[in-house]
């Protein structure tokens, strides 16, 4: 694979530079932000970081595959850099019992060097509109002050996650202890309803002084508001998360400290960024069924049980009585996962086969979840997937797993109310009764049906955001208003 993927860059129109955090759940969002910015008439230079090999936690992406399926997007991709000896855990290095996220956001930082390289030699100054940058590759904001370009964040979560995040460092700075002592204690932010401290993101949960993990982590989410940030693109619409938008133009938010201008600009949401000739199995199955009563189970790119929980869920799912579509991914190292089957209690398959099928790791969620057929979603609330259903307007069944997803569970069930909780989660077991119940109580009765509705109403409200006019295309135009404002400030 060559670093270009295409021989020339377009010089006609201005080029946005985006530099999306590695993994699959952020370069697909990333090259959906990119098809906004083309439909405005811009060239998009997509930079894509390598991973190196001391950094396992990247999530590997076929950029072949993505560049094939968006010719309209030139790709670049940066080599590794040279990393120090394995001892130098300041400079991105460092022992295997390191956790490997760590070690992913100390090798961001290195890139700065090749991003710089890249953006000197192949686009003009004067061509280059703006840099958006991904919620954990923030530290190319040192790169565009540099080179004087303005640079923007694309956070890919919330706008609840984001005010949480705005506001850490203070509540932080007050404790002399961290916050996992809170346990399932209440926080309060600003604009965000109060949730348990157990739901916080688990790195934030330990104090940045006495924690490497929770230093970097800290630190690199802050940059998303800092001082060298000229915005940030939120991935989300203004009359989903309203309270947390207006807190995070708030004053009170970081006091001392006015945060950079938000932009509602979503929901961005979209497929898995390539194109297929072939129709999944699964959609044909779908096309079969009556309409809205298939409750699709999907766990994200990363989401995996233990073989006991599959039984658990399967022997939930028989009881239930309704139709399903089951995307199964297993722990590594626990069986062939192309063959699903062998984890489920025996006679599942067959008894359940005139209602349900149990597929490998992998669907199309974005084409599941806008099928006719699809009833209800099952999900680790991953914020992705939390905008694909809301888009398709599919009530959840919440079941968050790690991350931001407790939190969202939250938002989701308490102020969006478009889903229900799933009871056991935070043990790390879901019992089979419950996945019967959650499955009978939103497929079947009275409270089911407002979660149903109110999952359609934020269907067209999230239509109506992304409309001629609505709130979060006046947004994005804004947004690119003050970007040529902030590029002449740099005298382009």
């Amino acid at each position: 694979m060559g670093d270009e993927k295409k021989s020339t860059m377009p010089m006609k129109q201005q080029t946005v530079v985006l530099y999306p955090s590695p993994g699959v759940g952020h370069v697909i969002p990333m090259v959906q932000l990119a098809k906004v910015f083309l439909s405005h008439g811009y060239d998009v230079a997509m930079v894509i970081a390598e991973p190196p090999p001391t950094s396992p936690d990247f999530r590997i992406i076929d950029v072949d595959r993505v560049a094939a399926a968006n010719p309209a997007i030139t790709f670049h991709v940066l080599p590794p850099p040279v990393l120090p000896p394995a001892n130098d855990l300041a400079a991105g290095g460092g022992p295997d019992n390191k956790p490997p996220f760590l070690l992913t956001l100390q090798a961001l930082r290195r890139y700065n060097g090749e991003l710089e390289r890249f953006l000197l030699g192949s686009i003009p100054r004067h061509r280059i509109h703006s840099m958006v940058v991904g919620m954990f590759s923030t530290y190319a904001v040192d790169v565009g002050a540099k080179l004087g370009i303005p640079v923007y964040a694309f956070f890919a979560s919330g706008a609840a996650t984001l005010a949480v995040v705005a506001q850490i460092p203070a509540l932080l700075a007050g404790r002399r202890a961290g916050l996992k002592e809170l346990g399932g204690a209440p926080l309060e932010f600003l604009g965000v309803r109060p949730f348990p401290a157990s739901h916080l993101v688990g790195e934030l949960l330990e104090h940045p002084e006495e924690d490497e993990m929770c230093k970097a982590m800290v630190d690199v989410w802050c940059r998303n508001t800092g001082d060298a940030t000229s915005g940030v693109l939120v991935n989300t619409f203004e009359s989903l998360e309203s309270a947390a938008v207006q807190a995070l133009r708030d004053p009170r938010c970081v006091p001392g400290r006015t945060l950079p201008p938000i932009y509602c600009v979503g929901p961005v949401v979209g497929g898995d960024g390539t194109t297929s000739s072939e129709r999944h199995e699964c959609l044909a199955w779908l096309d079969a069924q009556p309409e809205r009563s298939v409750v699709f189970l999907c766990f994200g790119s990363r989401g995996t049980h233990p073989p006991e929980q599959l039984r658990e869920i399967a022997v939930g799912l028989d009881m239930s009585g309704h139709r399903f579509l089951w995307a199964v991914r297993t722990l590594a190292g626990a069986g062939n996962s192309e063959n699903p089957g062998v984890f489920l209690p025996e006679g599942f398959m067959e008894r359940t086969k005139d209602r349900g099928l149990v597929v490998g790791p992998w669907v199309p969620q974005v084409e599941v979840l806008r099928h006719t057929s699809t009833g209800a979603f099952v999900t680790h609330c991953g914020w992705n997937s939390t905008l694909e259903a809301i888009t398709r307007g599919v009530p959840m069944l919440c079941w968050p797993l790690y991350a931001e997803q407790l939190m969202n569970k939250v938002f989701i069930t308490e102020d969006m109310g478009v889903g229900v909780g799933m009871e056991g989660y935070r043990e790390g077991f879901v019992k089979a009764e419950e996945v019967e119940a959650k499955v009978r109580l939103v497929m079947e009765s009275e409270e089911g049906r407002v979660v149903r509705a109110r999952a359609v109403a934020r269907k067209r409200e999230a239509m109506a955001a992304l409309e001629d006019g609505g709130s979060s295309q006046t947004s994005f135009a804004r947004f690119l208003l003050d970007a040529e404002n902030h590029a002449g400030q740099f005298g382009k």
